[in-house]
């Protein structure tokens, strides 16, 4: 992806999921679908409003990757974006996915 205009892009190419999950932002709990990920991160549709805001630290749940730390990238219209902090075994988790269990969703087309 070209960088023109000197923003942040996205740095790795992102695949295809939904995967059940639950996200949690201090007392905040959210039920969500992680609808894309990638080696540093991922995006989350939201069952129900969250108000994490960009720079929130939070934990996602899920049942076939586990606990993953990251931090708010954006949130907007029901969907978040998180970034896979560094320093947690995240990444280490995210990459076992991959290897084991993966399989791209492919969008279904309605005639």
């Amino acid at each position: 992806m070209s960088n023109n205009l000197g923003m942040d892009v996205r740095k790795s190419p992102r695949s295809r999921c939904r995967l059940d999950s639950k996200i949690h932002y201090f007392q905040q709990q959210a039920d969500a679908r992680v609808i894309n990920i990638s080696r540093t991160g991922l995006a989350l549709e939201l069952a129900t409003k969250l108000t994490a805001a960009a720079g929130s630290q939070v934990i996602i749940e899920n049942e076939d990757i586990g606990h993953l730390e990251g931090v708010v990238r954006w949130n907007y219209g029901g969907r978040i974006g998180i970034m896979f902090r560094p320093n947690s075994n995240s990444i280490a988790k995210v990459a076992a996915y991959f290897r084991n269990y993966h399989q791209e969703v492919r969008p279904v087309l309605r005639g």
